[in-house]
């Protein structure tokens, strides 16, 4: 298919959708990532014939509803996605196998480091066990320096740093995805991995800082919006994955005041 057959696929089914009443941003979207999809494969990543072939299918929009004179940002806006995310359809499908192997790898991580702390746990177990028959200063001194080998809060930080990190590094990607063509369920396994993370790095302290709490609160609740606005295909799901990364940026925030606190006291 030629990209002029393809600017008349595209009138044509946008010229249907409009006849039923159907012409809205996310039909727009659709039309023309198929459209672009079934060619795109035809022409080598990064090549002048797919520049070209976004910049006819996003022309063929425009020349359909020029009518509506400069009333047509949305519907331009929803061209440009369904135009980028079927020229990088093979791409994408690339990025969430290579995905799937990161989660299998990390998960594998996460079993070897439960491993690792399990046998540290009993070592350090026997190790309180020897001060057993020793008077009770030396049997209080291993006690209390096993509890602290056990309790480091530096060990304690950096996997709540770590786990913040990945949660706001997860909603970048889920950002990136809804922003530039991904597809709603990869943006939704994003959302989830964000959520996961979230949780590892959530205070489990009942006596939280008020401002901190209220923060962690807001992160969940933009969380929970941008799950339902992916279940609604809402339009303002961007928007909401934005604020999203914000309150995901204020943990830090939160973090870095609360240490200085605690460094000043």
């Amino acid at each position: 298919m030629t990209n002029n057959n393809i600017k008349t696929k595209i009138q044509a089914d946008l010229q249907q959708a409009k006849s039923t009443g159907q012409l809205r941003t996310e039909n727009i979207r659709e039309i023309v990532k198929n459209a672009v999809s079934q060619v795109s494969a035809e022409f080598k990543e990064g090549s002048s014939e797919l520049r070209n072939l976004v910049k006819d299918a996003v022309s063929a929009v425009i020349e359909n509803l020029q009518e509506k004179g400069s009333e047509i940002k949305e519907e331009v806006t929803a061209s440009i996605e369904g135009a980028m995310e079927g020229v990088n359809s093979k791409r994408h499908e690339a990025i969430t196998k290579t995905q799937t192997e990161l989660k299998q790898l990390q998960a594998k991580l996460d079993h070897e480091e439960e491993k690792l702390q399990q046998e540290v746990d009993g070592m350090l177990a026997e190790i309180e066990d020897t001060g057993k028959e020793k008077s009770a200063d030396i049997k209080n001194t291993i006690a209390s320096a096993v509890e602290t080998i056990k309790n480091s809060e530096e060990a304690s930080l950096l996997k709540k740093r770590y786990a913040q990190l990945q949660a706001q590094l997860a909603i970048i990607k889920a950002n990136m995805a809804a922003r530039y063509g991904g597809r709603s369920h990869d943006v939704k396994s994003y959302l989830d991995d964000a959520k996961g993370w979230y949780d590892q790095a959530r205070p489990k302290a009942e006596s939280v800082a008020t401002q901190i709490e209220q923060t962690h609160s807001n992160l969940e609740d933009k969380l929970g919006e941008a799950g339902t606005a992916i279940a609604k295909k809402e339009s303002q799901l961007k928007q909401v994955l934005r604020e999203a990364l914000l309150a995901a940026a204020d943990l830090f925030k939160d973090k870095e005041s609360t240490d200085q606190e605690t460094r000043i006291k």
